[in-house]
């Protein structure tokens, strides 16, 4: 009965292949990166060389292909090392994934073949300084003059910007609300495009965050992605995914912390009797891993409905989202009260790891709308 909530051996091999990548080119160097504000592109070229750059990229546009539960278990096992560094491949793959699954022919061949190898790396371009969950109400423009598109606004938030090479905009063509915006890949070249300075963030570190903004960028008719006021629903299903990952980001990171909060305990000693003896600490430690579990399943379950496309598949990315964000947070708070005054310390991972999942909460759409999403849905069934 067991058999259908297992892992396939193909799954259980991708796995394995992510840890040990992790293990062997993350996990020794993330406490570097975070401290050192390091950006580790060779590290993340690296994942491309395994496929983590085109996940879930169609084979015949070189990617491979797998699903979305393949793609969190690669997530969360990269998490393991460094939350931030697994979330900015998560970013890269969705963009690549919204070029694979809607551009035209001609605009995968110019940028699928460098997006796929990392050559060139991809940022995904939604929220603005005055629309954030209101992602609808985005003020960027992009007005169509002979066979440009001429665009001009300012993006909030952006992970690789100044860094990345390729940035998934979108912006305004038509009407207000979603059905008036469309998608547009943008080069970092490209005359009128320039950056904010790098944000000064509580987490997140190993990867650069900025605004991108667009003063009058000129940008090739056929880099319009799919057609005219189709923007805002690729955006939304790639959120899916984004959600999907960003939660399984927070069970790796959580299930570090656990790891080391369980170590700690076992090796540090009070009042003659090592901490894991205590009850309290037991309690502590099984209700941790019992919540973990719980979320992992969702997370699991959610995936495979993303990947099947079912009726309710945004229903469950979003229910999975909040509750596996959440849960990692609260899992690493615990890890770091465990550690006693040393879990505040750089010299132990955790308080990297409790800043890093803070954000986890709020970006791909905060956890109280993910609480909108799946009540509108159930208020509607």
């Amino acid at each position: 009965m067991t058999n259908q909530f297992a892992l396939t051996e193909d799954q259980r091999e991708i796995q394995d292949l992510a840890r040990r990548f992790t293990a062997d080119r993350i996990t020794p160097h993330a406490g570097e990166w975070d401290e050192k504000h390091i950006f580790p592109r060779n590290t993340i070229k690296a994942a491309a060389e395994l496929g983590f750059a085109a996940i879930y990229v169609s084979e015949e546009q070189g990617g491979i292909g797998l699903g979305r539960l393949e793609a969190a278990l690669i997530m969360e096992a990269m998490a393991y090392g460094c939350p931030s560094t697994s979330a900015f491949i998560s970013i890269h793959n969705m963009a690549s994934w919204m070029l694979d699954r809607f551009g035209s022919d001609a605009l995968k061949a110019k940028y699928l073949p460098d997006l796929v190898t990392m050559e060139r790396m991809a940022s995904y371009c939604l929220t603005e300084p005055s629309s954030g969950s209101d992602a609808a109400a985005l003020r960027t423009r992009a007005v169509r003059e002979g066979d440009d598109y001429v665009l001009t606004g300012t993006k909030q938030f952006i992970s690789g910007a100044g860094e990345n090479d390729v940035y998934l905009v979108m912006a305004r063509t038509g009407e207000e609300g979603p059905r008036g915006i469309s998608c547009f890949v943008v080069e970092k070249e490209m005359p009128g495009v320039s950056f904010g300075a790098q944000e000064r963030k509580l987490g997140w570190h190993s990867q650069p965050t900025a605004q991108v903004n667009l003063d009058g960028v000129r940008v090739p008719a056929e880099n319009l992605v799919g057609q005219e006021g189709e923007g805002f629903r690729f955006a939304m299903m790639g959120l899916d995914g984004g959600r999907l990952n960003i939660g399984a980001c927070s069970l790796g990171g959580a299930q570090r912390c656990l790891d080391e909060a369980i170590r700690y305990t076992r090796d540090r000693k009070q009042f003659g009797r090592a901490i894991a003896d205590f009850q309290n600490t037991q309690f502590t430690l099984a209700d941790m891993d019992t919540e973990l579990q719980a979320a992992r399943a969702l997370l699991y379950t959610a995936a495979a409905k993303v990947t099947a496309e079912a009726p309710d598949k945004t229903r469950f990315a979003a229910m999975a989202k909040r509750f596996a964000t959440d849960t990692g947070s609260s899992v690493v708070d615990r890890a770091l009260q465990l550690h006693g005054g040393y879990g505040y310390l750089m010299d132990y991972p955790i308080e990297r790891f409790w800043r890093d999942l803070r954000v986890h909460s709020i970006l791909e759409g905060t956890n109280q709308v993910m609480r909108m999403i799946v009540g509108r849905e159930l208020v509607r069934e």
